[in-house]
């Protein structure tokens, strides 16, 4: 047995925390609504996401559609405070004393009609990444162990063109969607792109973070199907040696990732490999990666969800789709167990996902790991 064996689990939870999530439909809203419900601590749907980490206790966690909040008093620093470190319904505190949070490019205003709608709003889909303020549907990286903040790499700006045969979208004529203009500016990344390392134990864990665009709410040019595949695809050639050689981060520095280190995918790629709308030859590839393994997490809950679907023991979402990841590597890391937080109707927990509104849409997924 090896006694220098370190033991974590990593986790992703999409926490629909985002403004629209507070409002009536018809309204949007900014970061504000955020900071006012992490203020109060008393967010009935912000104390459910807190006690479902609460009961799953993850080492490491991604959280999705998490507003960037400048701030981290107002932001992270409110979570962590004001429901973390607060018992929800007898659940034991947590306390994550390092993070990671960067801007996203989603609300980001282009000064393009990238919809064609004949309007340049520079807000919804006319803004980088969809979304109607800056930083809206954010990612905040939550951990036990330090980060190494000086080897972070972010690639929010790297540019869709310059990746080697992506997918092309194109109007009904053939010609380009996008003008050329808003073409050479157009990032890769609806949220952003990730690569954290954290310390745990004097052993390096990376960490690749993502929430590629939806593949839908287009139309037939398949513009956000074709952005999800290549977002998906970015991580399959950072890992791929030679492959990942025209990938540059924000700091400019050029390549892949080229270390043996152990790591882990994580996020919601909002793609399945057997259903819903993505194209799925990206999530497929990335599945099937040599330097990737797939503990398939499963729970009972899911089941119940949808009994007649054969691939319900795998979905992390309420509209019956596996949707979010944790994908350790296959160099430096054991799986020991896996498993998304989906109560049955006979298990703890249950009513913290009865509805959307309960908690969130999506729910969480846990690996638990061995470091080699």
């Amino acid at each position: 047995m090896n006694t220098n064996a370190i033991e974590l689990t990593v986790a992703t939870f999409n926490v629909s925390m985002e403004a629209a999530n507070y409002l009536p439909q018809d309204q949007q809203g900014d970061q504000t609504e955020l900071i006012k419900r992490l203020a109060t601590g008393e967010e009935p749907q912000i104390r459910a996401v807190a006690r479902i980490i609460q009961l799953t206790r993850p080492d490491v966690i991604l959280l999705t559609e998490f507003d960037f909040i400048a701030n981290p008093a107002q932001g992270v620093h409110a979570l962590q405070q004001n429901y973390l470190a607060v018992a929800q319904h007898g659940a034991r505190p947590i306390e994550y004393p390092y993070y990671f949070y960067a801007p996203v490019n989603t609300g980001q205003p282009s000064p393009f009609d990238l919809d064609r709608d004949g309007t340049a709003t520079g807000v919804g889909a006319d803004a980088w990444g969809y979304g109607f303020y800056p930083g809206q549907y954010g990612m905040l990286l939550l951990s036990r162990y330090p980060i190494e903040h000086d080897a972070i790499r972010t690639f929010r700006h790297f540019k869709w063109k310059d990746m080697p045969d992506y997918l092309q979208t194109t109007q009904a004529d053939g010609s380009p969607w996008y003008e050329d203009a808003a073409w050479q500016q157009f990032p890769l990344s609806s949220k952003s792109h990730w690569d954290v390392p954290i310390k745990v134990n004097g052993k390096r864990l990376h960490i690749f973070a993502s929430h590629p665009t939806p593949p839908a709410f287009d139309g037939p040019e398949n513009r956000n199907g074709n952005r999800n595949h290549d977002e998906i695809r970015f991580w399959a050639d950072y890992i791929s040696g030679e492959q990942g050689n025209y990938i540059y981060d924000d700091k400019g520095l050029a390549g892949g990732f080229d270390s043996q280190a152990p790591f882990v995918i994580l996020g919601d790629l909002n793609a399945s490999p057997v259903e819903g709308d993505a194209i799925k030859a990206g999530i497929q590839r990335l599945l099937a990666h040599p330097r990737v393994q797939d503990p398939e997490p499963g729970s009972r809950g899911a089941v119940e969800h949808s009994p007649d679907n054969p691939h319900a023991a795998h979905h992390t979402a309420i509209w019956r789709m596996r949707a979010d990841y944790v994908l350790p590597s296959k160099t430096g890391v054991q799986v020991l167990n896996s498993g998304v937080f989906w109560p049955a109707s006979d298990e703890t927990g249950y009513q913290l996902v009865q509805r959307r509104q309960t908690s969130s849409d999506h729910r969480l997924v846990w690996v638990q790991l061995r470091l080699k």
